[in-house]
Parts: structure tokens; sequence; C-alpha cells
């Protein structure tokens, strides 16, 4: 597990990237959909969001003909599908668990477990709304208790996860437990973060679309980028580090396409059990993670075409909602969606894979 001594970005400034934007309003709960879905089909056409500072992808896709041209002169691309972090794990994960979530867009029971994530991320992204000075620990457990009533105002059917009045105050006590955490890690008196709960998309030469929020952007004066997510489980174990990251490789591949920017540092803080692991990118590495993601897109494509997205068993299943249309748990997928779902729609905040 990385120390955080050696941090290249000790206290960042307020400066903004030129295509930084003010905090977001608050997000809804972080399991509450994707953005992404085939479409092998009809793709969509828009612009490219990707910039002309970073370099093109290795082999890039021929670019349609009459497409209009982007702000930085390049022709419009031909959207081919779309993936964030999680719906990407999701394959690697299991096809089939793609295909539920991404494909049949099956609805999922709220749990717990997310919904005290995405209360803590919604308390730490109003934390930083109070001015250097102010950010303590008890201004995080004050903001506790009426952005749970804002959440469960907005989506009444998380009540339904406390069956008695003491079940929830265990569970609100145990959310101010990691908000304790939180500052043992870092001191928000002493950042100014760049942006937060930011959206962050780029279209690929190839046509792919990334997109997916960040928690936290910091900017130091010098320029130097550190992104950073919070995560309320445990740290993983040294052998799954790699794959903890893939979620921050996602987004410094994105900011690196839009900005022409490799971030100096990815940063995971875990406040289950108040540990930090850092990692710092090169631009070979994102390369490398580009092609992985388009040959990701490439077997979801396929999979598509041939209405074939297998089951993957294993520990991860018990956590599924969907053991009872598994073949693997003796269940039967619904029939195949004759109509996929559009690469248009609007983006939710994913789910915080805690």
């Amino acid at each position: 597990m990385s120390a955080t001594a050696a941090d290249p970005c000790p206290t960042p400034g307020a400066t903004t990237p030129p295509s930084a934007g003010s905090a977001s309003p608050a997000p809804a709960p972080r399991d509450a959909g994707s953005p992404d879905g085939p479409a092998p089909t009809n793709p969509t056409s828009v612009t490219a969001a990707s910039a002309s500072a970073a370099p093109a992808p290795t082999n890039p896709a021929p670019v349609p003909a009459g497409t209009a041209p982007t702000p930085d002169g390049r022709p419009g691309l031909t959207i081919i599908g779309s993936l964030s972090p999680s719906r990407a794990s999701d394959f690697k994960t299991c096809p089939l668990l793609y295909r539920f979530r991404s494909i049949d867009r099956l609805p999922e029971r709220p749990s717990i477990a997310a919904t005290r994530g995405t209360l803590v991320h919604a308390v730490l992204e109003r934390l930083f709304d109070l001015p250097a000075g102010q950010r303590s620990p008890a201004a995080a457990e004050a903001l506790l208790e009426p952005e749970w009533s804002r959440l469960s105002a907005d989506a009444p059917e998380l009540t339904e996860l406390f069956e008695t009045p003491e079940a929830l105050t265990d569970w609100l006590a145990s959310a101010r437990s990691l908000l304790s955490a939180y500052f043992t890690l870092e001191d928000p008196n002493r950042l100014a973060p760049a942006e937060r709960e930011r959206l962050v998309e780029v279209v690929l030469d190839s046509g792919l679309r990334l997109r997916g929020f960040v928690d936290r952007i910091d900017v130091a004066p010098s320029g130097d980028i550190r992104v950073v997510d919070y995560k309320t489980g445990a740290a993983p174990r040294e052998s799954f580090e790699g794959k903890a990251m893939f979620q921050l490789k996602f987004y410094a591949l994105v900011i690196w396409r839009t900005r022409g920017v490799v971030p100096r540092l990815l940063r995971l803080l875990y406040l289950g059990d108040r540990e930090v692991l850092d990692y710092a990118p090169d631009p070979d590495e994102l390369l490398r993670f580009e092609r992985t993601l388009q040959a990701i897109w490439a077997a979801i494509d396929r999979a598509t075409a041939a209405r074939d997205f297998r089951a993957n068993p294993g520990p991860l299943c018990g956590w599924c909602d969907h053991q009872a249309l598994c073949p693997a748990h003796g269940g039967t997928p619904p029939p195949f969606p004759e109509v996929l779902p559009p690469l248009t729609e609007s983006v939710t905040t994913p789910a915080a894979d805690d």
C-alpha cells in the first residue's frame, strides 16, 4: 500500500483547467444506473470530445464522410459504443451481468452498503462547500442527517432498508465512523479541489465513448493533476491493487485525451480501514489501457451481435440481484431485446464500487 508522504500534489490550489466547471448538484444514489449501452447497428453521429493535444490511438478507425467538424477542427466521429468504468468492469467480471445492467436494464434493489457509500460521498462533496478552516469532523457530522433526509426524499424506497428506527440509527452511526476515518487520511482545510463529482468524457478516434464521474480532481499551482476517489470499503490485498486502480486509470485516460495532461497521481482513499492507495500513471501505460478498453468493447460488440453473453460464476454471485435469471444458478435470462438502448441517454452517477 502506498504511503502519502511522496505526494506530488501536496496542497493543490484552486486553479481550474479550461474545461472545469463548478461543483455539480448532489449526486443521485451511486447505484442509480449506467450511461452505457451497446449499439452495434445504427450508431449515433455526434461531435468527438477528444483533444488534439493528446496523441491519437494506434490504428484509428476511418472517419465517416459527411459528419460535422469538431471545435478543434477534427471531423466528427460516429459513436460505436459507450463505456464507463463500472460497465467495463461488469463485462470483465461477468458478461451476463453486463447484459442485465446495460442491455436489459433490469432494476436492482438498493443495498445498505451502497446507500451508505452514496451518503458518505454526498457529505464529503458538501464539506468542500464550506470555507477552509471550517471543514471539521463536527461539520461533516452536522451534514450527515440533512444529506440523508435529502437522499431519502428523492428516493423514498431507501427508507425501506431499515426495519426499525434503531437499525437506521446504527446505520447512520456507521456512516459517521467512515467520515471520522476520512479526517485521518487528509486535512480538507489544506485542499482547494478544482472539481468535484465531475463528469468527464471523450470519444476516441475509433468512435468509442468513455465517460464517468470523478469524485475529486485536485490541481496544484504547478499544474499537476491528482485524481481522487473515495471508497467506503476496505483496501484490497496487494495482489488485487491493479484491479482496484482500473477505475482511476479510466479517468486518467479520459483526462489525458481531453486536456493533454497525464494526471501526476491517482489516489484511492479507503475509509473502511483508513488506507491510501497511490499510483502514478505514464503515457505508455495509458495507451495500453486504451487498447484494453477497445478490446473490451470489441468483445461486447461480438457478444451483442451473437446475442451471447455468458455467465461467469464466482465469489461475487452472492451479491448479484439477478441469480434467478442466471443459467449458472438454474435461471433463464429474459428474451434478448429487439431494440437496443440508445447511446444518447443522460448520464447518471455510477456505482460506488466499494
